[in-house]
């Protein structure tokens, strides 16, 4: 392509670029699936709080069995003790992801502010009619209208290529988590309530005690019933905490590097 021909794409680059910061459509889809984003972080938040609960107690429950007379107790939840950490650092995670979400809405509003579009805009015209009229303009011209083009548009592009990331390659996984998780829950609480229920009352017969003692749970297939819901749910704890750092971390700083060192090299092909 001869200069000519390429410093007319220029031109025609910076005045889209001049009316594209103008148009609210950007900003608002940006927005929307910043909003999409906090919704799941908030869903996933309170999915792991119920299974939380239902782990907390289970931790503090004992279970009494008397068969025969035969005192034995057991404590069933001391099995989910490592997915109660894993919880803890999990809701730690949850609240930073919802603050990311929240301060990528701020940097929108801060990226669309009026001022930001006009320095834009004056910027483009100008250096357009530098480079129409083929005057030399110092590289710092080129350097501030970089900086107004990231401020104005790094934001929600990198919103919407993660958000698009995300959907693309994580989206399924974070719903299979999703519902592992609040399967988990519902299934632990239901465990729960039947062992508790093989609590022999205080005057129980002894006819009734030699029925209950013919109908007590399995112990051993109890305990690795919990052993499986640790580790079904720890598994899907960590595929949800990939989820959400990737969408509000890696995928965010990766596309910001990217489009930072196509900014250098459009400067220095000035």
């Amino acid at each position: 392509m001869n200069p000519a021909h390429r410093r007319l794409l220029v031109i025609i680059a910076l005045l889209a670029s001049a009316a594209l910061a103008w148009l609210p459509q950007l900003d608002a889809l940006a927005t929307e699936r910043v909003d999409a984003g906090l919704k799941r972080a908030l869903i996933t938040f309170a999915t792991a709080r119920s299974l939380n609960a239902v782990i907390s107690t289970l931790q503090e429950t004992t279970l009494s069995f008397q068969p025969l007379g035969v005192g034995l107790t057991i404590a069933p939840g001391q099995a989910l003790d490592p997915v109660n950490d894993l919880i803890e650092q999990f809701s730690t995670l949850m609240l930073g992801a919802s603050v990311s979400f929240g301060v990528q809405k701020v940097l929108i509003s801060v990226g669309g502010n009026a001022w930001v579009s006009g320095a834009l805009t004056l910027a483009a015209l100008v250096l357009s009619w530098a480079m129409w009229r083929r005057l030399a303009l110092p590289r710092a011209a080129g350097m501030v209208l970089a900086g107004l083009l990231i401020l104005r548009f790094a934001v929600p592009l990198t919103i919407l290529g993660s958000d698009l990331a995300f959907r693309q390659l994580l989206a399924d996984d974070y719903r299979a988590s999703q519902q592992g998780i609040a399967n988990t829950a519902g299934e632990l609480g239901r465990q729960a309530a039947s062992a508790a229920q093989a609590g022999a009352p205080a005057n129980e017969s002894t006819l009734d005690r030699l029925k209950r003692a013919a109908t007590l749970p399995d112990l051993r297939a109890y305990a690795e019933r919990m052993q499986q819901a640790a580790d079904k749910a720890v598994s899907d704890l960590v595929r949800l905490i990939v989820s959400f750092l990737m969408q509000t971390l890696v995928f965010p700083l990766l596309l910001m590097w990217l489009m930072l060192r196509l900014a250098r090299l459009a400067i220095a092909q000035r």
